[in-house]
């Protein structure tokens, strides 16, 4: 990995990740749902709840993503955000 920016680019999706898969884990807790019951609810395999769980697996699909969330409740969103500093809003022209 040569290029700093996909380092970086590459940290983050791992930080998302993280966050998603405490925020889904979390939620089966609450439940008091185990990894057995989300695969059988997902209709997929254990080990694809194992990878969906780890935090150090970045490599999640975002269907993946929305069937795990609507099998434990919260709304999967997803948005574009500018941010200012690497993208700076460009102001109209006033004539």
């Amino acid at each position: 990995m040569d290029d700093p920016a996909e380092g970086k680019l590459e940290f983050e999706v791992l930080a998302i990740k993280q966050d998603l898969a405490c925020q889904i884990a979390e939620a089966m807790k609450s439940q008091n749902l185990s990894r057995r019951r989300l695969a059988e609810r997902m209709k997929t395999s254990r080990s694809q709840i194992s990878r969906l769980l780890d935090p150090k697996d970045g490599n999640v699909t975002i269907a993946t993503l929305q069937r795990a969330a609507k099998v434990v409740g919260p709304t999967l969103r997803l948005e574009l955000v500018c941010d200012e500093k690497v993208h700076p809003r460009i102001e109209p022209i006033e004539n």
